[in-house]
């Protein structure tokens, strides 16, 4: 969860430093993270970026992991994921991916992730025309693939590894695993664009 919430606006290289940094204090616990002042929390997620800011957004957050589980995120279980989406949602600062986030790597609850890697590869693809909601767009995903939290972690997870080493803000097509499909399939279809009323 801690991870989720410090990847905001970053590179994952930059969370495990951060992370780095809670483990070597003595402090990557719920209680041991709660006990600590909000500048301390700020200083050892430096390397995060906006630390200030997200060290509010964390504490606020496990303050409200502690208030809804008392620290056993077992009391979840019987939640239905899309009303815990709606509860976590509520938390300041905490947004759609983060919350799915959470939800799928650390709950292990069916829901896919969609980030900035997943809207640029949709786009190149023509699959999307990039305008599209955040929740237009896990519906996509989730309407076509099985529900199965394994195949949405290992899906976004090859999302990911073609946005970091191909499907770059300068895209790298040589190599890409993606590169033998035609940028538009005629069996994929395209959301379809809303219609204003």
């Amino acid at each position: 969860m801690v991870g989720a919430i410090l990847t905001q606006n970053t590179n994952w290289t930059n969370v495990e430093k951060a992370i780095g940094n809670l483990k070597a204090a003595g402090v990557l616990e719920l209680h041991a993270l709660l006990a600590l002042s909000l500048e301390r929390l700020a200083e050892l997620i430096r390397p995060s970026g906006y630390f200030n800011v997200k060290a509010r957004r964390l504490r606020s957050f496990l303050e409200f992991f502690v208030r809804e589980t008392d620290g056993d995120e077992r009391r979840w279980d019987d939640v239905p994921t899309l009303e815990l989406r709606e509860r976590m949602l509520a938390v300041n600062g905490v947004g759609r991916e983060t919350v799915d986030s959470i939800l799928l790597y650390a709950l292990n609850r069916k829901i896919f992730v969609i980030d900035a890697y997943t809207r640029r590869l949709l786009k190149r693809h023509r699959l999307i025309r990039g305008e599209e909601d955040y929740d237009e767009i896990r519906a996509l995903f989730e309407s076509h693939l099985p529900a199965d939290r394994a195949l949405y972690n290992e899906y976004h997870a090859l999302i990911v590894r073609a946005g970091k080493y191909h499907c770059k803000p300068t895209p790298k097509c040589e190599g890409c695993p993606l590169a033998a499909f035609p940028r538009e399939h005629p069996r994929h279809r395209r959301i379809p664009r809303r219609r204003s009323s």
